[in-house]
């Protein structure tokens, strides 16, 4: 891989982590049309996710203090029930994380057919979340774990995470305001967990890794845009106009699934 490719790549991790239209999907299909091994770009999979990462920490800095700060005050108080349905919304997650991993990561082998029908139930899910116009209930435990159910079928490359997520809550009837920031505080843990896991596992650390350039531009260009895409995203959530985002992944879809077959 080398920097231009990483450029890109990073460009994609950053833009379709916020937005609701599958950053693995577009990564898989990335790497397919420029060509560069999977396998060999797991490093770099990982840099540009804690990019992601790290774009969500800047963007919701403000909220997680508050929220340690509720925390150390030892209170079952707001901030305490937050974190609690933060964490019980990573429960299904981290069920498919222990049991299922070799079975999930099996997905990621480039299958564009695969990714773009994916892509189609994205779509489809954006879209009922469009029609959706009744938002007033706050998100509670049973609709946290819902929520999380969510992100578990997230992992499959082509199902975006936020926009399974965001769909999810907006179907519930969750206010648009509140479903937009669970959406991207409660994939925290779960994301820094994953890294540090294949950290100490010694997965990242093989021979035939990405060079140092390619994972640093990677790197920067996955966080400057995820920075501007979170912060787009939030607003677009607070409008509800998610019908755009669902014919983008309509298009880019039926168009993988074209690439596939031929």
């Amino acid at each position: 891989m080398n920097w231009l490719e990483a450029l890109l790549l990073g460009l994609i991790q950053g833009l379709t982590e916020f937005l609701p239209v599958s950053s693995s999907g577009h990564l898989e299909m990335g790497k397919v049309m420029l060509g560069v091994n999977a396998e060999r770009s797991l490093v770099f999979t990982v840099m540009v996710h804690g990019a992601t990462v790290l774009s969500t920490l800047v963007v919701f800095y403000k909220d997680i203090f508050r929220l340690i700060k509720g925390l150390f005050a030892f209170k079952w108080n707001d901030e305490t029930r937050y974190i609690a349905r933060i964490f019980f919304s990573m429960i299904p997650v981290a069920f498919i994380g222990l049991f299922f991993k070799d079975q999930v990561e099996s997905l990621f082998n480039g299958n564009l057919i695969f990714v773009g029908s994916m892509l189609l139930i994205t779509a489809t899910m954006l879209l009922f979340a469009h029609f959706k116009k009744s938002n007033t209930r706050n998100i509670s435990f049973l609709d946290s774990f819902i929520i999380g159910i969510a992100q578990a079928i997230a992992v499959i490359p082509g199902i975006s995470r936020s926009g399974s997520t965001i769909s999810a809550g907006l179907i519930l009837g969750n206010k648009k305001a509140d479903i937009a920031q669970f959406s991207f505080l409660m994939v925290l843990i779960p994301i820094i967990g994953a890294n540090f896991k294949d950290l100490l596992g010694g997965e990242i650390s093989g021979e035939g890794s990405v060079g140092a350039l390619p994972l640093m531009v990677g790197f920067l260009a996955a966080f400057i845009s995820g920075l501007l895409a979170c912060k787009w995203m939030i607003g677009i959530v607070k409008k509800g106009k998610l019908l755009w985002f669902a014919i983008y992944c309509y298009v880019v879809g039926l168009t993988s699934i074209l690439f596939g077959i031929l």
